[in-house]
């Protein structure tokens, strides 16, 4: 099976408010055409509330969470909505009673994971008390986090894996190194490798554009390079990959995104593709635990 485990939508296009399509470009029901299209048979979507000038110029999404989620309920077997809980563009980011907001988001949605968007710079929250409550709340009620943090959150991040063994951990777009313009940065690619020790930190195989200096240098050279390094380090097993649709539309389709794994990543066997490609989000979304033992 192929699963996204990336991916957005929103009710109105965030980024732009020019565009001639803006119920449509970034819609559920687009994300599902694209799906259906290229044989994902199910994805995990990535809430995000932005727009209005908050992470986006374009039309406000406040009701992301909502529009996500109760499509998820109408689609459960192809969509999983991951929550935006207390993310950079929200006021109420890194304030006071984090961990009361996550459970109250959880009940009232009746979601399995969330996802959390931070600042370049750390600001030292996950290793506040507050930003331990919050992890720990997240482990007790058995979610998956999905975190798109920069290499210089990564260290803190790995004690909050130790801490919080059960909760299984995300890292967005292949951690995001800095590139020199030949590739990763040797000292953030090593903070990244670094984290497989933590059994229970995932690595999403997405944001191939991102991860090279040139955007549209399809399939992404330097990208490639970063992607061996993380299975190398991780195996096959702790990596997902994600489309990142309908955010990456004007650097590659969603098919590339597909193929840039499925036909350029010459390097992994068969079964280790099948369980890159979906097989390893099914597991995780059916039971959200992840160590190397769970996909034994």
């Amino acid at each position: 099976m192929i699963a996204d485990s990336h991916c957005h939508a929103w009710q109105m296009w965030p980024y732009d408010s020019k565009v001639p399509d803006p119920s449509v470009r970034g819609s559920i029901e687009t994300l599902l055409l694209e799906m259906d299209n290229n044989s994902v048979e199910r994805a995990a979507v990535v809430c995000a509330r932005i727009g209005g000038g908050a992470g986006g110029n374009g039309f406000a999404n406040e009701d992301n969470n909502e529009y996500v989620s109760n499509f998820a309920k109408k689609y459960p077997d192809r969509l999983t909505a991951w929550i935006d809980v207390d993310c950079i563009w929200r006021p109420e980011h890194h304030t006071p009673n984090a961990a009361k907001r996550l459970r109250e988001s959880v009940d009232r949605y009746g979601v399995q994971g969330f996802t959390h968007y931070v600042a370049a710079e750390n600001d030292g929250w996950f290793k506040s008390d507050e930003g331990k409550e919050f992890f720990s709340a997240a482990a007790e009620l058995k979610l998956v986090a999905s975190l798109a943090v920069s290499p210089k959150w990564l260290e803190d991040l790995g004690a909050i894996a130790q801490v919080n063994p059960s909760l299984p951990i995300l890292i967005h777009h292949m951690g995001l190194p800095q590139n020199t313009g030949a590739g990763a940065a040797e000292s953030d690619l090593d903070l990244i490798i670094d984290l497989a020790k933590q059994e229970n930190i995932g690595v999403k195989i997405s944001g191939f554009h991102y991860n090279n200096s040139n955007k549209f240098n399809y399939p992404y050279p330097e990208a490639q390079i970063l992607f061996r390094s993380i299975f190398e380090a991780f195996g096959a097993e702790r990596l997902f990959w994600g489309s990142d649709f309908p955010a990456s539309r004007d650097y590659l389709s969603y098919k590339q995104s597909l193929d840039v794994v499925r036909e350029s990543a010459t390097f992994l066997m068969e079964n280790e593709l099948r369980g890159i490609l979906g097989e390893n989000l099914d597991k995780l979304l059916k039971n959200p635990y992840l160590n190397s033992e769970s996909f034994v």
